[in-house]
């Protein structure tokens, strides 16, 4: 693949994703507005409860097989392997499924009744839905890896199309109640999976990549300690995030700490159908010795994640309390100061997962996870001892160091590698 076809791969790869995760993320905006005027406030706080832990946990323990199969099945491609053997990820994909299921059946009781309220039809919601996303996360991983980004764009879309159907048919009176509001997220994972055959299909029918001897993986061992450690990148990820909302001092802080994070959580949402198509496209400039087509992939997207943290920055600066208050409408006033150095935080991050895919690409997930690992642990310890007494300007400043330090600990990292050094390009 010449350098100039793998570059509008990765280009066209990231618009398409862009489009399909935009939409999804408007339409799962419409599942909880809508969710939240056919129920009263106890039970839509249940829901977006179920919401949070059910992607919690999916994004930790279902994303490492994701990107474990992105990048296996993307270096095959590009070394000319046609077939992948799929069993090793697909045990490991099992093995976090097990784990989970026993931790959830141990806590059983304390979910359904500390957690949801009594209400067992969140726990199973819960249960069933963190294990078929199991499933639904293999096939993003398999479907990025072939570099199928419209229908993976696809599957995320039919996800919240299918989740959203649930609450909207409880506003035209065809259903009611929380339960059936909360079975669109239950739902949700299995119709995603109708784009399945068709990816089969259109796999079928590549000559390209339609024949060629079956070689397996990475050893189990190997692949489980890639999975392993990107494992920790997720947990930390959510950490990071996370945290700051966990240790408030009170229920009131931590919805304006969740309030100013959101700078934070939307960029990082949409940031991940860049990631998708960057790792594929990262693993095979590396697996073919591309160095300058690895280079240009970071540099581009690193300076066009510069050029959108910084306008978020000014733009904070000039008029974020007022669109603060617009959107929250709250007697807390935001610092434009703080706010700002979220976005630049929020820049530092996306950095970060550019790094990190590049970590991933090389085979590096383990010094990538250390690295996260150290960022969430300094952004705890800094927010548990509270050197400022402004709660909310100490999560701001805690995220923008974290977000720092994390940055530079890839980069670093990245940079000592003697097997595969950055290029001088990068070193500039």
């Amino acid at each position: 693949m010449s350098s100039s076809s793998s570059g509008s791969s990765y280009g066209r790869g990231a618009r398409i994703l862009s489009i399909g995760i935009a939409t999804t993320g408007l339409v799962t905006f419409a599942f909880f507005a809508i969710a939240s005027h056919v129920l009263n406030d106890e039970d839509y706080g249940g829901i977006s409860l179920l919401w949070s832990i059910v992607f919690i946990v999916t994004s930790v323990i279902y994303r490492p097989i994701e990107q474990l199969l992105s990048r296996s099945i993307s270096e095959r491609r590009a070394l000319g392997v046609a077939a992948h053997s799929l069993r090793t990820p697909l045990l490991i994909q099992a093995g976090f499924a097990l784990a989970f299921l026993v931790v959830a059946l141990l806590l059983r009781d304390w979910l359904t009744e500390d957690v949801f309220d009594g209400a067992s039809t969140l726990y199973w919601v819960l249960v069933v839905g963190v294990l078929a996303y199991a499933a639904s996360y293999f096939a993003r991983g398999w479907l990025a890896g072939n570099q199928m980004f419209g229908l993976y764009g696809g599957l995320v879309l039919l996800e919240s199309l299918s989740r959203v159907l649930f609450p909207l048919g409880v506003a035209l009176g065809i259903a009611s109640g929380q339960d059936a509001v909360a079975l669109g997220i239950l739902a949700a994972p299995f119709l995603s999976l109708m784009v399945v055959p068709w990816a089969l299909g259109r796999r079928s029918r590549d000559p390209e990549t339609a024949s060629g001897q079956e070689e397996g993986s990475a050893s189990l061992r190997a692949s489980g300690a890639f999975a392993v450690a990107v494992f920790f990148v997720q947990l930390s990820e959510q950490a990071i995030l996370n945290v700051p909302v966990l240790l408030a001092a009170d229920a009131a802080v931590a919805g304006f700490v969740f309030n100013v994070l959101l700078i934070a959580r939307a960029p990082l949402q949409l940031f991940q159908a860049i990631q998708t198509s960057l790792l594929p496209h990262l693993t095979t400039a590396a697996a073919t010795g591309s160095r300058d087509e690895f280079a240009r992939a970071i540099r581009v997207t690193v300076l066009a994640i510069a050029g959108f943290a910084g306008a978020v920055a000014l733009g904070l600066l000039a008029i974020g309390p007022w669109a603060m208050d617009l959107l929250f409408g709250s007697d807390v006033e935001y610092g434009r100061v703080g706010l700002a150095l979220v976005a630049i935080g929020m820049g530092f991050h996306l950095a970060a997962g550019t790094l990190n895919q590049a970590a991933l690409a090389r085979g590096h997930a383990r010094s990538a996870a250390t690295s996260w690992v150290i960022a969430a642990a300094a952004l705890t310890a800094f927010i548990a001892i509270g050197p400022i007494d402004d709660d909310i300007l100490q999560v701001e400043v805690a995220y923008f160091a974290a977000s720092a330090l994390l940055c530079a600990l890839l980069w670093v990292a990245a940079a000592r590698r003697a097997d595969h050094p950055l290029p001088d390009r990068l070193r500039a």
